[in-house]
Order: C-alpha cells, then sequence, then structure tokens
C-alpha cells in the first residue's frame, strides 16, 4: 500500500478510496476479534473432536468386555455437528477449504478482486439463510420438546450453536471483502 498525506491509499486499481490512520486500525482491530472469535470456536471443536474419539475408542474397547457405553451414537452425532459447524470459521479464515482457482488466477487482480467480493457476497447470504433457518429449526425443536432416544438429551442447543457459528462464517467472509478492499487479501 502507498502511504500519502492524510492515509493509505488501498492496492486494488478499482478502488479510489482514502482511508484515514483510526479507519485503518479501527479494520485491523475488527478482523483481529473476528480471528480471535474463530480461532475459540475452533479450539472447543478441537476438544470436543477429541472428547468423540476417546468416547469412541472407549466404547470399542468397552464392547469388546462385554459393556458398552449407553448413548455413545447419540453423542457422537452430536459431537459430529459441533465439529463441523463450530471448526468452519477458522477454516475459512484459513482458507483451508478445498477451491478451484487456476481459471480466476489468470486473470488480472482486479478482475480476481471483483471475482472474489461477488462470490464472498453470494456465501455470506448463503450462511445467514443457512444460521436463520437453524435458529428457525431450534426454536420448533425447543417447542416440541424434541429429545434423542437413549439420553434424552434436547437437539435445540446443537441447532442454536450451528447457527450461530454460520453467523460468524459470514462475518469471516465479510472481513475477507474488507481484505480485499485493504490489498491484504492472497
Amino acid at each position: 500500500m502507498k502511504k500519502g498525506k492524510e492515509g493509505f491509499y488501498p492496492s486494488p486499481p478499482f478502488l479510489f478510496l482514502r482511508r484515514s490512520l483510526s479507519e485503518e486500525l479501527f479494520m485491523k482491530g475488527f478482523l483481529n476479534q473476528i480471528f480471535r472469535l474463530s480461532r475459540f470456536l475452533n479450539i472447543i471443536a478441537g476438544i470436543t473432536l477429541t472428547i468423540m474419539m476417546l468416547l469412541t475408542v472407549s466404547d470399542v474397547i468397552l464392547r469388546f468386555m462385554r459393556r458398552p457405553i449407553v448413548g455413545t451414537y447419540e453423542l457422537v452425532a452430536f459431537s459430529g455437528a459441533v465439529v463441523i459447524g463450530f471448526a468452519l470459521p477458522y477454516t475459512s479464515w484459513l482458507r483451508g477449504h478445498i477451491f478451484v482457482d487456476f481459471f480466476i488466477g489468470r486473470f488480472p487482480r482486479g478482475i480476481r478482486n471483483i471475482f472474489n467480493i461477488a462470490t464472498r457476497l453470494l456465501v455470506i447470504w448463503l450462511f445467514l439463510m443457512i444460521g436463520w433457518n437453524l435458529f428457525l429449526y431450534g426454536r420448533d425443536l425447543y417447542k416440541s420438546g424434541e429429545v434423542s432416544l437413549t439420553l434424552q438429551m434436547p437437539f435445540y442447543p446443537v441447532a442454536y450453536g450451528v447457527g450461530i457459528c454460520c453467523f460468524i462464517q459470514c462475518l469471516v467472509l465479510f472481513s475477507d471483502i474488507l481484505k480485499i478492499f485493504g490489498g491484504k487479501y492472497e
């Protein structure tokens, strides 16, 4: 980025906006908060995955001794939803998911930025819809009192938790857009 008299000029050629130093610091602080939140959720996902692994191994060993752990299937199913939902924002932040960019990699940076912004906006809309519907589903599960068969655990906390993670995923994608505008993406 080039530094001018009053602030910083963003790198992408299709943007001609100036940002003051205070705006730059605010954006950096916002991005750091989103990063820390997604990392915290990833730690929860990692702990849950470890518990899920220990539970499965213990159940296999105890089944061999004819003393299985009751409700293992339900706990693993709940844990799997937590692991996937809670790991999603951090994985997206690190861009650890699979994406094919050999086609757009041939375009100039400005075209790539437009494409990246458009896809991020579409995915933000998608995750807003998924999160909203998970909240509606969680409300329905709460109202109906639906629980698992063996352990009688309610389903709605998992739906709400994954819904919250979808909204945090939207913040991560919005952060990507801010990084694109700031010339710090890629």
